[in-house]
């Protein structure tokens, strides 16, 4: 089973000796059917839910708003000790029937929040066998962090289901178990007696069977491209801000989100800058370690907070989805969106790397004319050093399986296929097609 959690973890884990050999049982070849994006984005989509409180709005972007609260109620912050009240109101989206009863499920969002204001984000799901889950959060979440510490929260479970930091997983897949459908509750919390307000923009999850495998289908390769995107090395941050999961380190995912953020040309200001060390190199790195930082979890890694992340700025969205194989990422490439992925392989997995990890995100950018993957890793020691070339079919297996042999020759989780898209809030057509092509709209 994934903990998705696994996803922050450095960069730099220990390699250990080369992985045990792969059970006797043929692979399983993922297919689109194995994966169930579903998104509210639309002026429909937001009327079509249970609002108590909250507004749909229209315009170029529509969005969700409180328009006259609920009611009342008080918030004792876990990371800070902090009480205070706040005015809220809810919304609660139609039943999705999920088109694959899933064993895991990966809600994120997109809002802007500005200060004084923050949101929740939900789940209650049917199981195959016709009884519920209870409400489980999904994540607390500010932009800033000045008004609450964004968290997820631990320690949820219903002895058949349990929340792992970002990722609902059903205990004992084995048992033939499965989530049929859910609902996503949003509550969005403002400060009493005022008018602001959080918009929510995009409420979506992605629900997946992915069966357990040590390898994967080797796929042909396609059309060689390679995308222009930002260089940032992590490994140059080590030690900086270790409030935020012992520094850079640990910075793989908001160093490989800032890279694909500033691809689509969005860019921080110096006064959002102005509180880093102006001695540090790439300051806008630590600012996006700072901003998507899980006090509970403790670390830089919550997928969702990092897609959240990515949308706070303009006209920018961002999913947590999974894909399929390396056809899919080629066909996101060839119509100009990068992708970040989420791996975990023994150093002689992945041929050039240096290193191995429980757990690590890097920015797919392009193919070879071989077919082989280009990746800005952002576990390099330099920005100069970041863009890298790896086999196809080694980058392959590492990403898209769901079993894999640690540095102790345990049995440990892969990711199968996990990845962040971040895209305009208003995709070409040629960009709404291949993002329809890997099941997001």
């Amino acid at each position: 089973m994934l903990a998705a959690a696994v996803a922050a973890a450095t960069a730099a884990g220990t390699a250990g000796p080369a992985a045990a050999a792969t059970p006797t049982a043929g692979p399983t070849k993922a297919s689109p059917s194995l994966v169930d994006y579903r998104a509210w984005t639309s002026y429909p989509d937001w009327r079509s839910g249970a609002a108590r409180g909250a507004r749909a709005l229209a315009g170029l972007r529509p969005g969700l708003v409180i328009d006259t609260p609920a009611g009342r109620t008080d918030y004792t912050d876990p990371h800070t000790g902090k009480s205070a009240t706040w005015e809220y109101a809810t919304w609660t989206s139609p039943a999705h029937r999920l088109a694959v009863p899933s064993t895991e499920l990966v809600a994120s969002w997109n809002a802007h929040t500005p200060a004084g204001t923050w949101l929740q984000v939900e789940l209650k799901g049917a199981y195959s066998d016709g009884t519920d889950t209870p409400w489980y959060v999904m994540g607390r979440w500010a932009a800033g962090d000045q008004d609450i510490c964004r968290t997820s929260v631990d320690g949820q479970s219903d002895g058949r289901s349990n929340i792992w930091t970002d990722t609902f997983a059903i205990a004992d897949p084995a048992s033939g178990l499965r989530l049929a459908s859910y609902r996503l509750r949003l509550t969005l919390y403002r400060t009493p007696g005022t008018w602001i307000t959080p918009t929510v923009w995009r409420l979506g999850a992605m629900g997946s069977d992915i069966p357990d495998r040590f390898t994967v289908p080797a796929s042909t390769p396609g059309p060689a491209k390679e995308l222009i995107v930002p260089r940032y090395s992590q490994e140059i941050h080590k030690g900086q801000y270790p409030e935020y999961d012992n520094g850079g380190e640990a910075w793989c995912s908001p160093t490989s989100s800032q890279m694909v953020i500033e691809y689509w040309g969005r860019r921080l200001t110096p006064g959002q800058l102005s509180w880093v060390d102006p001695s540090y190199a790439d300051p806008q790195v630590c600012h996006a370690a700072r901003f998507t930082y899980d006090h509970q979890y403790q670390g830089c890694g919550n997928w969702p907070f990092n897609a959240a992340y990515a949308a706070t700025f303009e006209d920018l969205q961002g999913v947590v989805t999974r894909l399929s194989s390396l056809t899919d990422l080629e066909t996101l490439i060839a119509a100009g969106i990068p992708a970040m992925t989420s791996q975990s392989f023994l150093k002689d997995e992945l041929t050039g790397a240096g290193y191995g990890t429980s757990g690590h995100l890097m920015a797919v950018i392009g193919f070879t004319a071989d077919g082989d993957v280009i990746a800005n890793d952002p576990a390099s020691p330099s920005d100069e050093s970041v863009r890298r070339v790896y086999r196809r079919r080694e980058f392959e297996n590492i990403w898209l399986r769901t079993k894999r042999y640690n540095a102790s020759g345990k049995v440990a989780s892969g990711t199968g296929g996990v990845c962040y898209l971040y895209f305009p809030a208003r995709p070409t057509s040629r960009q709404r097609k291949a993002l329809a092509a890997v099941g997001v709209r």
